[in-house]
């Protein structure tokens, strides 16, 4: 997909010191009109009955900085525990080879296995100690992830839940931020619900999948699965939504494929637990969602992509050209969007 380059100093590199005030650029499909509001306005939009379908995951500080034995300096992002407690799925920079130890400042790490698409596995001599946030590559800063990212790179809604991977790895938490629901408060969370809102929520225990970039043509890309929950009473409040022919609206990417995922072949939302590989690409027709709040994302990485085929290619293109030109801060850190 062609999409507009970002300049590099529209990249958000830190947050504003108020999670609503980022810019809220709000596209209508059925006019093609654009408006620029700030976050705190999304109530504006809200309707009694409509539902607000959050992301609660919450994002794991598991990016952790060791040497080799030569010295060289290693970074492990983890993915996934073993029931065993002490083997780890994770990425490693550079890649490793078989066999090699990694020091860490309280105790080792040995690599034991390759895995499919890039991941590792590696057998620690004691429990890892807690890492930094996983902060996304193009947040470039001179002192790097700081203490600050730990509260300010998690939604306040944010709830710590282990996936069930059974005899395999379990997510403990998430690799990425859903980050357009980093931009509320708990004060407009109650605002939303006063007004009749119901806000509920789901569990995509987002993976590196979710960014892993695009190489070449994105027919022939892989979505990596990634487990996800559903509960019973957010199904209940959906289906309450449908029969007051209200709107569902989805926070970010994640909670859109969470949700469409849920869907069975009868068009029905399911509540229950199970594994996201949904890959949605422009033609795709949404069957649980009407509108999506998001934030603007790189043109290699599956999130536009979702974002392109609710909004419309050429539609989205258009208002990331105009985001670029009003000078609206982009990707993790940055302002959001919302597609009527």
């Amino acid at each position: 997909m062609n999409f507009p380059e970002i300049p590099e100093d529209l990249i958000a590199q830190t947050p504003l010191p108020e999670r609503d005030q980022a810019r809220f650029l709000v596209f209508n499909r059925g006019d093609a009109s654009v408006r620029h509001r700030l976050f705190q306005d999304l109530p504006e939009y809200l309707a009694p009955g409509d539902a607000l379908v959050l992301n609660d995951v919450k994002v794991l500080p598991a990016r952790l900085t060791g040497q080799k034995k030569t010295g060289g300096r290693v970074t492990v992002l983890l993915l996934a525990k073993y029931p065993d407690g002490e083997r780890w799925t994770a990425l490693v920079t550079p890649r490793p080879r078989l066999g090699m130890e990694i020091f860490f400042e309280s105790g080792t790490a040995r690599v034991l296995e390759n895995r499919p698409d890039g991941e590792w596995v590696l057998g620690f001599s004691d429990r890892p100690l807690e890492g930094a946030m996983p902060l996304p590559p193009y947040i470039r800063r001179p002192q790097g992830v700081t203490g600050d990212d730990q509260a300010l790179y998690q939604t306040v809604y944010a709830q710590e839940r282990k996936a069930d991977g059974g005899d395999g790895p379990s997510p403990l938490g998430a690799v990425a931020a859903p980050t357009a629901g980093l931009h509320f408060t708990p004060a407009l969370l109650d605002r939303i619900r006063a007004q009749g809102v119901r806000v509920c929520s789901v569990t995509l225990w987002v993976g590196w999948g979710t960014f892993r970039p695009i190489a070449g043509d994105y027919r022939n890309h892989k979505m990596l699965p990634e487990p996800y929950q559903v509960p019973k009473e957010t199904v209940e409040a959906i289906a309450a939504t449908r029969r007051e022919n209200k709107k569902v609206w989805a926070v970010g990417t994640t909670a859109v494929r969470t949700l469409e995922s849920s869907v069975d072949d009868l068009g029905r939302l399911r509540s229950g637990v199970g594994l996201a590989s949904l890959f949605i690409t422009p033609g795709y027709s949404f069957r649980a969602v009407d509108r999506l709040v998001t934030n603007f994302h790189l043109s290699s990485h599956t999130p536009l992509l979702l974002t392109a085929a609710f909004a419309g290619e050429d539609a989205l293109r258009s208002v990331y050209q105009t985001a670029i030109l009003e000078k609206y801060r982009f990707l993790s850190y940055g302002d959001a969007m919302a597609v009527l």
